[in-house]
């Protein structure tokens, strides 16, 4: 914002083409209109600014995330469904119904066109051919003499016709030039070319008088009507309405380039006020709160963590693990008082043995066929061993065997 008058010199060199030269109403309207525009623009500019910043942030925190979710559940709902039905309806049927087509329409239709019309179309043909054949020879032997016996006798007659209609022609053409033509053209240039030419001339008199008349009366309003209004609209267009609309421009060109100014300005302005109410926020909380948990609450917490988390931590296991043990063992218990409360009522399972066809069981020794001790007999399936029951020297329960 220069407010100098310029110098001699400087204003007698040439400036670049198409620049104007600043008038002094430029120079004097400039510098209040821009202090008037700055204070007016900075409040919108930090506005617009803040605006800014908050919508970045609903973009980036908001929308963009609801985006993607509205983006997922739409491919979803409505674009995976659709390409399902494609990729697994759409397509196995319209093969199959183009196969279906294929077979029921187009091989059928090959194959009467091959063994069906093919061979109809060439006996067609070769029938055809035969009466085309016959007709040819008809025209040729029979029609054609006719035709030209017919023609000749046209002909003559004719002939004759033409001589008696260009007498009558002739006769009927001289009577009407002498009795129709020769009469018209003596009227048309004896009286309708006079009367026809004094009717021109009184209709040229009277187009003549009438123009002159509107001519007259038309310069008489043009002259009222330049002197009523276009010379004071001329006047009131030259030494008002320009020199106001110059003036107005440049005030508009002024008031333009201020806001410009301005709103450059304000920017800087604006980008200044939030720099400090950021550095103050990290000054009056986010420096504290990092100070705070650095040096206050990551101390304590490692403390609380060494000194209580990890050792209830570890008493929780070692409860877990004696929980777990016990458990194991009352499931042993329990297991082993089934097996023992079933073994008292069923007695021991015997064990599985291989049973041989008889042809190939080996016949037993003479001296074993009689006297064979009775213990040496199987049991039933319902029988106690007599090695398994229980006596006052033995015991089978898990507490007091060896």
């Amino acid at each position: 914002m220069d407010l100098e008058k310029p110098s001699a010199a400087s204003a007698e060199l040439p400036g670049p083409p198409g620049v104007a030269a600043e008038g002094c109403l430029a120079v004097a309207i400039r510098v209040p209109v821009r202090i008037v525009v700055l204070v007016l623009v900075v409040p919108v500019r930090m506005l617009w600014d803040a605006c800014v910043v908050g919508g970045r942030l609903l973009r980036d925190t908001v929308l963009r995330p609801l985006g993607w979710v509205v983006g997922w559940v739409a491919r979803a709902l409505f674009v995976r469904p659709w390409v399902a039905l494609w990729r697994y309806v759409v397509v196995p049927a319209g093969t199959v119904l183009a196969w279906l087509g294929r077979v029921l329409l187009v091989v059928p239709a090959v194959w009467l066109y091959r063994a069906v019309l093919t061979p109809l179309g060439h006996a067609l043909a070769w029938f055809a051919g035969g009466v085309g054949l016959v007709l040819g020879w008809m025209y040729a032997r029979l029609l054609t003499p006719v035709g030209h016996a017919v023609a000749a006798l046209l002909r003559g007659i004719g002939l004759v016709l033409a001589a008696v209609g260009g007498g009558l022609w002739t006769a009927v053409a001289w009577l009407a030039r002498h009795l129709v033509v020769v009469p018209a053209r003596w009227l048309h240039t004896w009286v309708l070319t006079p009367v026809a030419r004094a009717v021109v001339l009184l209709l040229t008199g009277l187009v003549w008088v009438v123009r002159m008349i509107l001519l007259g009366i038309g310069a008489v309003f043009y002259w009222t009507a330049r002197l009523l209004l276009v010379l004071p609209a001329l006047a009131l267009w030259r030494w008002v309405l320009v020199p106001v609309g110059r003036v107005l421009a440049v005030v508009g060109r002024e008031v333009g380039e201020a806001l410009g100014h301005a709103w450059r300005v304000a920017g800087h302005i604006s980008l200044a006020v939030g720099r400090f109410l950021g550095r103050l926020l990290r000054w009056t909380l986010v420096d504290p709160a990092r100070w705070a948990y650095r040096t206050v609450l990551t101390p304590v917490g490692h403390t609380v963590r060494d000194l209580v988390l990890e050792p209830a931590a570890e008493a929780a296991r070692s409860a877990g693990r004696t929980a777990r043990q016990a458990l194991a063992a009352a499931r042993d218990g329990a297991r082993q008082a089934r097996a023992d409360f079933r073994r008292l009522l069923l007695g021991t399972p015997r064990e599985p043995q291989l049973v041989t066809a008889p042809e190939s069981r080996p016949a037993p020794p003479p001296e074993t066929w009689a006297g064979t001790p009775r213990e040496t007999e199987q049991p039933g399936p319902r029988e106690p061993v007599a090695g398994g029951t229980r006596t006052l020297g033995s015991s089978t329960t898990a507490l007091t065997k060896d």
